[in-house]
């Protein structure tokens, strides 16, 4: 333990540092990517209901009007 060298103790510590500035940036960017994600998910099954809603009335419509 005493063969520590100063300088090289140093250069660990500032690549230690700048990795977790990089790790903090990552979190963040993981983060906005799941909220993101949750949003186009919530968008695709609004649009699904939509899409639905609108087939079954296009279905009724058919067969009522169209049909008789």
């Amino acid at each position: 333990m005493d063969n520590i060298d100063p300088i090289q103790y140093g250069k660990l510590l500032a690549e230690v540092e700048i990795l977790k500035d990089k790790v903090e940036g990552m979190d963040k960017d993981i983060k906005q990517l799941l909220a993101l994600a949750n949003q186009s998910k919530g968008g695709f099954w609004a649009g699904m209901a939509i899409a639905s809603g609108v087939g079954g009335f296009l279905t009724w419509l058919g067969s009522h009007w169209v049909l008789k």
